[in-house]
C-alpha cells in the first residue's frame, strides 16, 4: 500500500510511519520542515495546493496528522495558529481528494478526545459520550479546544468524497517509551519525585497503550463498514491519583510530591501552558472498537505502565 501521513513527524506519525514502513508499505510524510527518514518526506505548507497532491492521487490511505502542538499557552495568536493549522491542513487535503481522479479509499483523520465533556460522572463513548462546552464546572478557557476538536472534524466533511472512507480518530493521549512524548514527560516527573496526584487527582486521564494504537490503526484499515468518529483510548481510563499510583509502583518508586490546583496554575504561567492539559477529566472509553470485537492489549493502566516503563528501561539502556 501506498500511505501518506501529513504531519507525520511527531510521535504518533512517527510510531505509524515506522510500523508501516517495517512490514515493507510505502509511506510519504509531509512535514512543514521534513527531516530525512527511513521512509520519504516531503515538504508542504499545510495550506495551499502543492507536488505534494501529486503524491495523494493514487495513495491508497490518507492518514492526517497536521495541527500545531496545543501544549502551549493560549494567547490570542496561539489559539489562531492551532484552529488555522488544523482546519486548514484538512481542508487543502478535502480538496486534494475531490480533485484526484484516484482517491484514496480510506481517510483516518486526526481529532482529539478532549472534544468530550470535562466529567467524572461516567464515560464518554461515540454513541452517548456527552460533547464538551458548556459543563458548569469547567473553566471558560477549556471551550477552545472543545471548538478546536468540532472545526477540525467538520472541515473534513465540507466536500462531498464519494470515493473516500472518512474515519476520524478521537485519539487520547498515546503512552510510547520513545523520547519527547507524554509518557516520558510523566516519567520525567516520577523520576524526579515529583510523580503525585495533580489537582483533586479526580480527574480521569485517558490513555492508549502505542501497540493498541498501531493495531487499532489497523483494525479500522481493514474493516471497510467503520467510519466516522472513533474513539482511540483504552476501556479503562483511570483517575488521577490512581493513574500516577500506578505509574510510581511500575517504576519502583512510593515517593510523589502532589502538586495543589494553585501550583499547576503557576507553573502554567512561567511554562508557558494551559492547566486543562492536567485538570480536565478525559473519561472516554471506545465504544466502537469495543462493539467491533477489538481486544485491547493492554486495557488496564498498570500492565501498560509496567511494560512502558520496561521499555524505557530497555531503550535507555
Amino acid at each position: 500500500m501506498k500511505i501518506l501521513i501529513p504531519g507525520g513527524s511527531g510521535q504518533v506519525g512517527t510510531l505509524l510511519a515506522r510500523s508501516f514502513h517495517a512490514r515493507g508499505e510505502q509511506v510519504v510524510v509531509l512535514g512543514r520542515d521534513p527531516q530525512p527518514a527511513p521512509w520519504r518526506t516531503l515538504p508542504w505548507d499545510g495550506r495551499s495546493a502543492g507536488p505534494w497532491a501529486d503524491e495523494l492521487d493514487g495513495a491508497d490511505i490518507l492518514v492526517n496528522l497536521a495541527g500545531r502542538n496545543v501544549n502551549g499557552s493560549y494567547t490570542r495568536a496561539n489559539r489562531d495558529e492551532i484552529m488555522r493549522s488544523r482546519v486548514d491542513s484538512t481542508r487543502v487535503l478535502a480538496q486534494a481528494i475531490a480533485a484526484a481522479a484516484h482517491p484514496p479509499r480510506l481517510w483516518l483523520q486526526a481529532s482529539t478526545a478532549t472534544i468530550y465533556a470535562h466529567r467524572t460522572d461516567a464515560a464518554n463513548d461515540e454513541d452517548a459520550g456527552l460533547i464538551g462546552g458548556d459543563e458548569p464546572d469547567a473553566p471558560a478557557s477549556w471551550a477552545f479546544s472543545i471548538e478546536v476538536a468540532r472545526a477540525w472534524e467538520q472541515a473534513a466533511d465540507e466536500l462531498p468524497l464519494p470515493s473516500t472512507r472518512i474515519v476520524k480518530l478521537r485519539s487520547a493521549m498515546t503512552m510510547s517509551p520513545d523520547p519527547g512524548g507524554v509518557f516520558d514527560t510523566l516519567l520525567g516527573l516520577v523520576r524526579a519525585g515529583l510523580g503525585g496526584t495533580c489537582g483533586p487527582g479526580t480527574q480521569y486521564v485517558s490513555w492508549i497503550h502505542d501497540q493498541d494504537l498501531l493495531r487499532a490503526v489497523d483494525w479500522l484499515i481493514a474493516r471497510e463498514h467503520l467510519s466516522g468518529p472513533v474513539n482511540l483510548s483504552s476501556p479503562g481510563p483511570f483517575p488521577n491519583r490512581d493513574f500516577m499510583a500506578a505509574l510510581r509502583a511500575a517504576w519502583g518508586t512510593s515517593v510523589g510530591l502532589p502538586a495543589t490546583r494553585w501550583m499547576l496554575e503557576l507553573g502554567a504561567v512561567f511554562l508557558k501552558t494551559e492547566t486543562e492539559l492536567v485538570l480536565k477529566s478525559r473519561r472516554v472509553v471506545p465504544g466502537r472498537l469495543l462493539e467491533d470485537g477489538f481486544a485491547f492489549g493492554f486495557a488496564q493502566w498498570p500492565a501498560a505502565a509496567e511494560d512502558l516503563c520496561a521499555r524505557w528501561r530497555t531503550l535507555r539502556a
